[in-house]
């Protein structure tokens, strides 16, 4: 499997424009998002134990996140069923995006090889994107850590 020689885009940059499948069926364009904050966050995989309370930080503080003004997306390379899955059994309400090209991953530099006892693989690096309502970068996590980011994040969405 080819890797990804893109570089993780840093603050100040223009956010990559994408536009991906969800799991409610329909085309998510990150550009029907201008004039808002978008909190875009890439993760390895549906429903595994950090991935499950990345999403559930971020659920539990979609109010928050909606009473600022910001949407919040999820990207991983599942597919929209195993997304759909993921989001019935949490009870997740915002957007599940589906890159399982991983083109879009690629775009954002979050792509990488992966060691994992010894058997390396490319997968995602969990990582988040903060886009201001202009289209540019606010804020970069480049490893993210599961349990706290979601809080992190809307501090972040806040001080905008």
């Amino acid at each position: 499997m080819a890797g990804s020689s893109a570089t993780m885009p840093e603050a100040g940059k223009k956010a990559p424009a994408f536009a991906l499948p969800s799991a409610a069926g329909d085309t998510v364009r990150l550009s029907a998002f201008k004039g808002q904050p978008v909190a875009v966050y890439f993760y390895p995989k549906d429903d595994t134990p950090g991935c499950t309370i990345e999403a559930k930080g971020f659920q539990a503080l979609l109010g928050e996140f909606e009473k600022a003004g910001a949407i919040v997306i999820g990207i991983s390379a599942d597919g929209t069923a195993s997304h759909c899955k993921f989001a019935d059994k949490y009870g997740l309400a915002f957007h599940l995006l589906s890159d399982e090209n991983h083109a879009v991953a690629e775009k954002y530099g979050v792509w990488i090889e992966k060691n994992r006892y010894g058997r390396k693989y490319w997968g995602i690096q969990r990582a988040t994107f903060l886009v201001d309502a202009a289209g540019k970068l606010a804020r970069v996590w480049p490893k993210a850590k599961p349990d706290g980011h979601a809080e992190d994040v809307l501090e972040a969405v806040k001080a905008l």
